[in-house]
């Protein structure tokens, strides 16, 4: 299979057999859900997937997914609930202004409160429940009018849908998490409610400021997000479709258009995209998913998503390991369709020699009928061109770089290998993988892309070689 599979932990999930199980099945990354948790909560799991690491002799991605800003209602006074019927009117504002005897709605985010105006829509307890402001009271209190019937309980999530929100993206928590986090040794990280470049450009200067260099995902939650995404791409390394929170910031319909539009601009910058939200989520209590879920993870396979994602039906689900297999055949039918029907994919005139060279390759390896392509790929990038191409064959990247070597797990059919940093050329360790490896056969076509030193470039500085091997 050459989609990824990314699998969240969770209570259902986090013993070592079920862990073993999922690597078994395909998975390749695992969540840790910092919403649920400190760095403390996930020092053993960790560790214990280090070691199965070395057990299934695979490399493994350890995914850290920050908190974010959540926005959330306080605490509602008397019984912590209310119901609420179409046309019913409420008010919204800082707990320090509740009145008694009104239905009154905490909410103690100062800077939301500032932006609300007439006119605008608030949904609550993920898009089940609908509001419109009719008018501010005061500077800071607002009434609205409810669209639906429903109940409200404290600490809801509350969301302005359209609506730019000023808050950053990194809360305090998330900054110290990501700090704990980097000292765990996570692979890479996650972040929630990205809304601009700079979101993306102060994760970065944390990492670097704490010695490691580990990819970043923004996670598209919020439609100014979108609207941004080509600034975003330009500084993130993988994207992630959050659909839970995106589907609360833009209308249901529009969102399958959305998806394919941020997997097609992914897809031509070569950045790896992942899809998530409820892709199997009836598997939670059922062995089987809906023929709509099938479908689903289908088509965004076909669309061109890099990875797939497990969220609850991983991490509190009764069918982990059965749901990872059942994902793992729905991709592998859907890839199988791939090679049928996709051409390999050609760069844009824009692009420069890099991608051109990657797009040779996969046409050699298709015209020759090669077994698969080897890349020697210090930083990865080599690999994540190669993978932006669908190539029919499997892609085996080396790689002397730990980094490198677990941020490959998210890209399309690549398969990742740590190589030694010796004084020989790259094109002398691709050769000798091949040579000693059991994945080929004697008289197998093998297309290898390296980087070779020039008389100008001692040092080869990306790559510059495409060869047909024969083992």
């Amino acid at each position: 299979m050459k989609t990824k599979i990314i699998a969240t932990i969770g209570p259902a999930s986090s013993r070592r057999d079920v862990l073993s199980q999922l690597i078994s099945a395909g998975v390749r990354i695992f969540r840790l859900n910092f919403s649920h948790g400190d760095s403390s909560s996930f020092v053993d799991l960790i560790r214990t997937i280090r070691e199965l690491e070395v057990v299934h002799k695979t490399p493994l991605t350890i995914l850290q997914d920050l908190s974010g800003p959540k926005i959330r209602i306080g605490t509602l006074s008397g019984e912590g609930s209310l119901n609420v019927v179409k046309g019913d009117q409420i008010l919204l504002g800082p707990s320090s202004s509740v009145r008694e005897g009104e239905p009154y709605i905490p909410f103690d985010h100062e800077e939301v409160l500032a932006d609300l105006e007439a006119g605008d829509k608030l949904v609550l307890a993920d898009g089940t429940l609908q509001f419109r402001v009719v008018e501010a009271r005061e500077k800071t209190v607002f009434l609205l009018e409810a669209q639906n019937n429903g109940i409200i309980t404290s600490r809801k999530g509350l969301a302005l849908p359209g609506k730019s929100v000023r808050l950053p993206a990194m809360t305090d928590k998330d900054k110290k998490d990501l700090v704990d986090g980097l000292a765990l040794g996570v692979d890479a990280v996650a972040l929630s409610y990205v809304q601009t470049p700079e979101d993306i450009r102060e994760a970065k200067a944390i990492i670097r400021a704490n010695g490691r260099d580990i990819p970043v995902i923004a996670k598209l939650e919020r439609r100014n997000a979108v609207d941004r995404l080509e600034a975003i791409l330009e500084e993130v390394d993988i994207v992630m479709v959050a659909r839970g929170d995106l589907g609360i910031e833009c209308p249901l319909p529009e969102l399958p258009a959305m998806q394919k539009r941020i997997i097609r601009a992914c897809n031509k910058a070569a950045k790896p995209v992942i899809v998530a939200t409820q892709m199997l989520l009836s598997m939670v209590s059922s062995p089987a998913p809906t023929r709509a879920e099938t479908t689903d993870v289908a088509n965004a396979v076909l669309d061109g998503a890099d990875c797939v994602m497990l969220s609850e039906e991983t991490a509190m689900g009764n069918y982990p390991v059965e749901t990872v297999r059942v994902m793992h055949e729905i991709a592998t039918k859907a890839e199988e369709l791939m090679a049928e029907t996709h051409p390999i994919m050609e760069p844009g005139n824009e692009k420069g020699p890099a991608d051109f060279l990657a797009y040779a390759a996969c046409l050699l390896a298709e015209k020759a009928g090669a077994k698969a392509i080897v890349a020697h790929s210090v930083s990865g990038t080599a690999a994540r061109l190669l993978a932006a191409r669908r190539p029919t064959q499997p892609v085996h990247a080396l790689t002397p770089n730990t980094t490198s070597l677990k941020a490959l797990n998210f890209s399309w059919g690549i398969l990742p290998h740590q190589v030694g940093d010796d004084n020989e050329g790259h094109l002398t360790r691709a050769e000798r993988f091949i040579a000693s490896s059991s994945i080929f056969a004697a008289g197998d076509d093998i297309i290898i892309t390296a980087g070779q030193p020039t008389s100008s470039t001692p040092q080869p500085r990306g790559t510059n070689l495409v060869k047909i091997y024969r083992k």
